[in-house]
C-alpha cells in the first residue's frame, strides 16, 4: 500500500476561460470543475484510478467537502477531525493550458493537532511500501515537519517496523522542501519530486552553481547535474519534472531524460502529482529506474491533457510514446 500525507488539503476549483485572462475585466467561464485536492490527495486519486491500494492521510471535519469528494471518488482516507474548514484553491485555465493558481493559506493547527496528525500518519503507515509527504504546510507548522516525519516513520519507537520501514517521497516547495534535507540520514527522502524552479532552489542549497528554472528546463544536462548535487547531499533519487520538456531522474547509479510528444494541454493542475503517481506505480511493479521515469512522464502528459485537476488512470497513458535518453550526472 502507498500512503499519502497532505497536511494542507484543498477543494480545487478549476475555472476554464474562453480566451486569455484579462486583468480587471469581466470574463465568463466556459466550465467549472471541483475536486478534492492537495498534492498527496492527487497522488492517491491517481493511484486508486489505476487500481492500486492507497490511503490518504489528512486533516478535516467529517462533513468537509474535501472529505466528501474523496468518498464520492472511492479514495480511502484517514482524517484528523478539526473545527476549521479546509481551504479552497482556484485555478484559472486559458486555452493552451496556461494556468493561474490562487491558493488559500489553509487552517491553523496547533501543536497538539500537529502531533495528533503525525501520529495518525505513523499508525496508518504500518506495512506501507511508500509514504508520500506532499504539498505545502498549513500556517504554524515548523518548516522541518517533513524531515521530522521521515525520522519518526523510520523509528521503531513510533510503531514503524525497523526491519522494513517505508520508502519516503517528498514533493513540496519553499522552506518545507529545503528543510527536508536537514534531517540527517534518518530524515533524508528516498525520492524528491521537484519541478524546475524547486530543483534550482534545492541545488543551490546543495552547493551547485545557481541556475534559473528556465535554464534547467532548456538544458536537461544541467538539470541532471543539479539533481545529482542533491543526490550527493544524501537523497536517494530526484525526479525533476521540467514541464513540456519532460523530466529527468537521477540516482546514485545513473541519470535519464524522458520526453513525450507534445500533447494538447488543457490544464497543468495536478500534472506533477500524476507524474509522481506514475513513478510509484511502475516502482511497485519492479520496473527499472528508466521505466519508472517513463511511466512518470506518461502520467504527467496524460494529466495535462485532461480538464481541471482530473488525474489519469494508467490505461489513459502512453508510455510507449516516451523517449528515454541516458545522461551524464556531472
Amino acid at each position: 500500500m502507498i500512503v499519502t500525507f497532505t497536511a494542507n488539503p484543498s477543494l480545487d476549483r478549476t475555472v476554464a476561460l474562453p480566451g486569455p485572462l484579462e486583468r480587471g475585466e469581466v470574463q465568463r467561464a466556459v466550465s467549472v470543475r471541483q475536486e478534492s485536492g492537495g498534492k498527496g490527495v492527487n497522488v492517491s486519486r491517481a493511484l486508486v484510478a489505476s487500481g492500486l491500494e492507497s490511503m490518504a492521510v489528512l486533516p478535516g471535519a467529517d462533513s468537509d467537502p474535501v472529505l466528501a469528494g474523496l468518498r464520492e471518488s472511492a479514495v480511502p482516507f484517514a482524517s484528523l477531525p478539526i473545527d476549521e474548514p479546509l481551504r479552497t484553491n482556484v485555478a484559472l485555465t486559458e486555452p493552451g493550458g496556461v494556468t493561474t493558481k490562487i491558493n488559500e493559506p489553509g487552517p491553523i493547527l496547533d501543536e497538539n493537532q500537529q502531533e495528533a496528525l503525525l501520529k495518525l500518519l505513523l499508525e496508518t503507515s504500518r506495512g506501507a511500501s511508500w509514504v508520500v509527504l506532499a504539498g505545502s504546510l498549513p500556517p504554524g507548522f515548523p518548516a522541518d515537519f517533513y524531515a521530522t516525519a521521515a525520522q519518526r516513520l523510520r523509528s521503531s519507537a513510533d510503531g514503524a517496523s525497523p526491519e522494513r520501514p517505508p520508502l519516503i517521497a517528498v514533493d513540496s516547495s519553499g522552506q518545507p522542501l529545503a528543510a527536508a534535507l536537514t534531517g540527517g540520514a534518518a530524515g533524508m527522502p528516498d525520492l524528491l519530486k521537484p519541478n524546475a524552479e524547486e530543483l534550482a532552489e534545492l541545488a543551490t542549497a546543495a552547493g551547485f552553481a545557481p541556475a534559473t528554472a528556465d535554464e534547467l528546463e532548456a538544458d536537461p544536462a544541467a538539470a541532471a547535474a543539479a539533481a545529482a548535487a542533491v543526490v550527493r547531499a544524501g537523497v536517494g533519487a530526484v525526479l525533476a519534472t521540467l514541464g513540456s520538456k519532460g523530466a529527468v531522474l537521477v540516482t546514485a547509479d545513473g541519470a535519464w531524460l524522458a520526453t513525450h510528444p507534445p500533447v494538447s494541454a488543457v490544464s497543468t493542475v495536478g500534472a506533477g502529482d500524476s507524474a509522481l503517481a506514475g513513478y510509484l506505480l511502475a516502482h511497485g511493479q519492479g520496473a527499472s529506474p528508466a521505466d519508472c521515469l517513463r511511466q512518470a512522464v506518461a502520467h504527467g502528459a496524460a494529466a495535462a491533457s485532461l480538464p481541471g485537476s482530473t488525474v489519469p488512470a494508467v490505461h489513459q497513458t502512453t508510455p510507449d510514446a516516451v523517449t528515454i535518453t541516458a545522461l551524464r550526472k556531472d
